[in-house]
């Protein structure tokens, strides 16, 4: 194994991360960019106001999205659980 298809394995793996995990990341964030937009006109300080939103759309997200991540993720690990021999011998 050589250090170039180590640097490719790496930066597959890096884009699966970052595929995978940005529809919940970004979600999130509009959310709590919407419910701190919504507390600033309202003066409405309230913690629980600004958690339970954020922890709805996660799920939902996840519940959406949830399929597709965990096949992509499964295509990715049986590739490379496949590619192990070629890099091994």
């Amino acid at each position: 194994m050589d250090s170039q298809q180590v640097f490719t394995f790496g930066q597959q793996a890096l884009h699966l991360m970052l595929m995978l995990s940005a529809p919940l990341l970004l979600t999130v964030l509009a959310v709590g960019l919407l419910v701190s937009i919504f507390q600033a006109a309202t003066q409405l300080n309230e913690a629980t106001l600004s958690f339970v939103p954020k922890i709805l759309a996660a799920v939902a997200v996840l519940t959406i999205i949830g399929p597709w991540m965990i096949t992509t993720l499964v295509e990715y690990l049986q590739s490379m659980l496949q590619a192990i021999p070629t890099v091994v011998g």
